[in-house]
């Protein structure tokens, strides 16, 4: 279980309150207005951004004083965080290892990561040479090889079209699901969160709402949803 006690977070004048807790190897949407602190949220659980007050445990024990490469987190942000000069194998395997010293195993290991998510062939590829589908493929793909029992997702689907959101969106509740992990995902589509997630953690007004089933949150929605979606 993540759990969020007593959180408070301050970035520039602003400042965002969280006391949730979230079950584990649940799919969760987390859904608000622009500027309301849905990626200071999943920045601060991830090690990225300091807690001002309060505490976030994992299973019970403290992760804030962790430095983010040893939270059990693992990350894909908007860009899908790779390196242009990289191929889709070497981006993959830094999820294994960041010296990219890679055995046969783990070599094999990043090859199947990148055929479970449709990439295969396509590993001595630069992201370049990528689609923006197939970008947030590797990304997904270095999520497999690093089997981190928290995913955090910040809009990681945003550039793409429609119907490779929805794509994309299947393929993250898929990889979520190999590895067992409980998966957070920011997004502003609300069809995105439909097809992915269990469960909503609303944040309006500097507050974290939720966790919510989803069928429930959207039978009776907070106030702000109606505006939020453009209804």
């Amino acid at each position: 279980m993540l759990s969020l006690k007593g959180v408070v977070i301050e970035q520039d004048g602003f400042r965002l309150r969280a006391d949730v807790a979230i079950n584990s190897s649940r799919r969760v949407a987390v859904l608000g207005p622009s500027g309301a602190g849905k990626s200071t949220l999943l920045a601060a659980i991830g090690g990225y951004l300091p807690i001002t007050h309060g505490d976030i445990l994992w299973h019970g024990d403290s992760i804030v004083k962790l430095r983010p490469n040893q939270r059990p987190v693992s990350n894909v942000f908007q860009d899908n965080n790779l390196f242009p000069h990289m191929t889709a194998l070497q981006n993959v395997g830094l999820g294994i290892n960041p010296n990219l010293r890679l055995s046969a195993a783990d070599e094999d290991r990043v090859l199947r990561a990148l055929g479970a998510v449709g990439l295969s062939g396509m590993e001595a590829r630069l992201p370049a040479a990528l689609s923006g589908g197939q970008q947030s493929r590797v990304a997904l793909a270095r999520l497999l090889v690093q089997e981190k029992p928290l995913v955090l997702l910040d809009e990681p689907f945003s550039a793409l079209g429609p119907a490779m959101r929805v794509e994309m969106a299947d393929l993250a509740r898929d990889v979520g699901a190999r590895i067992g992990a409980t998966v957070m995902m920011v997004s502003h589509d609300i069809k995105d969160v439909e097809r992915f997630a269990q469960d909503v953690v609303w944040v309006e007004d500097c507050l974290c709402h939720g966790p919510r089933a989803l069928d429930d949150f959207l039978k009776a929605p907070p106030a702000g949803f109606t505006t939020y979606v453009g209804d």
